[in-house]
């Protein structure tokens, strides 16, 4: 797979545009394994936010891809547990501005574990 196809760049650069497809092309069946269970979701979290903070991805960089991953959930997923569907309501009933600032609350839930 060439670097076209991915959201960071072997430079450390986000592409924010590039993070729903990237998303996209997960295989379903991988995805549902991640998402069957909570702590399964926050760990699989935690390992992708340690590799970008070590490529020197910011918060602020964390968060957008993390805004732009609780797009494509709430759009695509069916939440699997009560934590997931409660997260599900919230960043529904949120505004973009509360969105953003529920997405740097999960890195930091998960960047702390």
């Amino acid at each position: 797979m060439t670097e076209e196809n991915h959201a960071i760049h072997k430079d450390g650069e986000l592409q924010i545009d590039k993070v729903d497809n990237t998303i996209a092309r997960m295989d379903p069946e991988r995805m549902d394994s991640i998402l069957e269970d909570f702590e399964t979701f926050q760990g699989y979290l935690k390992q992708r936010i340690e590799v970008a903070e070590k490529i020197g991805l910011n918060e602020e960089q964390l968060a957008l891809a993390a805004e732009k991953i609780g797009n494509y959930l709430a759009q695509h997923a069916q939440p699997k547990n009560r934590e997931e569907k409660l997260l599900q309501e919230l960043w529904n009933a949120g505004t973009q501005d509360e969105r953003h600032h529920l997405a740097h609350m999960l890195v930091k839930m998960v960047d702390h574990k």
